[in-house]
């Protein structure tokens, strides 16, 4: 399904208009996500964080952004349907709005994770978004992930503020998973799609041999990697953003 064209607007200022505004929800239970759902909040906070230019997100940018083949896992084949649907049950769980822009013609999706969380900091949601989008996850990949959205000074910052996330009232975000069973390190996942399978992460062993090495700097060629991976998701951003562009103008 193709960005629906929205009528033309009278006003020539940059505001933006919400076409359904959600209020501000606090719930007794976190609110529980479907897969997709979770993809596309994920996308939306990392596509806010990494390129505000072109955020808020078209459905055409965000069904890129869902299926990109970098910082994803798993990488996925969502159908456009399935992006939009996904989005209407965030816009129904408040977790996401759709907007105009003056002068735009298709509508844009935005996250609202702040109506139900207000108090998250930047490194909070970079968190949030990244395990969101790449599920279980070490300490030291988490940090080294979040680099682009959020920087963390230490090992140590990175582990107080995921604690916070896991004593976050009124309940938890994340859950830590403790090293056993078959892994050597502990790890986090996010609670937005309900408590985790821990007989599922058995079969998960990281290669580190140690909790130390597991945390340390990420080698030249894994920085590389990094870069190169940014550089394909910036690519494939703006095709999307030159699509998006020609859908506006019916080329």
């Amino acid at each position: 399904m193709n960005d629906s064209p929205l009528p033309p607007s009278d006003d020539d200022s940059d505001t933006e208009i919400t076409t359904d505004e959600p209020a501000a929800v606090r719930k007794d239970s976190l609110v529980q996500l479907t897969f997709a759902e979770a993809r596309v909040l994920g996308c939306l906070l990392e596509k806010e964080a990494t390129t505000p230019d072109y955020y808020p997100l078209t459905l055409n940018q965000l069904f890129a952004a869902c299926n990109q083949s970098s910082n994803r896992e798993p990488v996925t084949d969502l159908g456009t349907d399935e992006v939009e649907e996904a989005m209407e049950g965030l816009r129904y769980k408040h977790l996401g709005i759709l907007v105009r822009q003056a002068g735009a013609r298709v509508a844009k999706n935005k996250h609202t994770i702040e109506q139900i969380f207000p108090y998250l900091t930047e490194g909070e949601r970079s968190l949030i978004c990244v395990l969101l989008l790449r599920g279980q996850q070490t300490v030291g990949e988490l940090r080294q992930r979040t680099e682009r959205m959020h920087h963390f000074s230490s090992i140590e910052s990175t582990e107080a503020t995921l604690q916070r996330l896991c004593d976050y009232d009124p309940h938890p975000l994340i859950r830590l998973i403790p090293a056993g069973g078959g892994r050597r390190v502990p790890t986090y996942v996010h609670l937005f799609c309900g408590e985790p399978d821990t007989s599922a992460f058995s079969a998960a062993i990281p290669p580190a041999s140690s909790r130390s090495e597991s945390v340390a700097s990420p080698s030249w060629r894994e920085e590389m990697e990094q870069q190169l991976n940014e550089l394909r998701e910036e690519i494939a951003t703006l095709r999307s953003e030159v699509q998006s562009l020609k859908d506006e103008l019916g080329a």
